[in-house]
């Protein structure tokens, strides 16, 4: 273990004898499922769930939504020109929304 995680554990376990754990929102409760996190930093997803939180929709979070709903459709789609225009969307919306997070992941070097 890291002298970092110690660290943690430290304040924590104070924090918990100090009774300053007690009465916290959603405690006795089982955590959110968000199996989206499974792919994101732990640092990311604690920044994207208080946005989440305030209302405020990242712009890739905006274009993943987007996309998937894209993705819904060209499902649904046989003719095979829509499909092509349909995949062409998507394709768009999906390098769209892997700039924004190169962007974020430049930003927070």
């Amino acid at each position: 273990m890291s002298w970092l995680s110690r660290l943690a554990e430290r304040q924590i376990q104070k924090a918990r004898l100090k009774g300053q754990l007690q009465g916290l929102e959603g405690e006795g409760k089982p955590l959110p499922d968000r199996p989206g996190d499974a792919f994101v930093s732990p640092g990311d997803a604690v920044g994207f769930r208080i946005m989440a939180e305030a209302g405020v929709l990242p712009e890739e979070i905006r274009l993943k939504k987007l996309a998937m709903a894209q993705r819904a459709l060209l499902a649904t789609l046989i003719d095979e020109a829509e499909r092509k225009v349909a995949m062409a969307e998507l394709a768009r919306l999906e390098m769209l929304q892997a700039i924004a997070e190169e962007s974020r992941r430049k930003f927070l070097r």
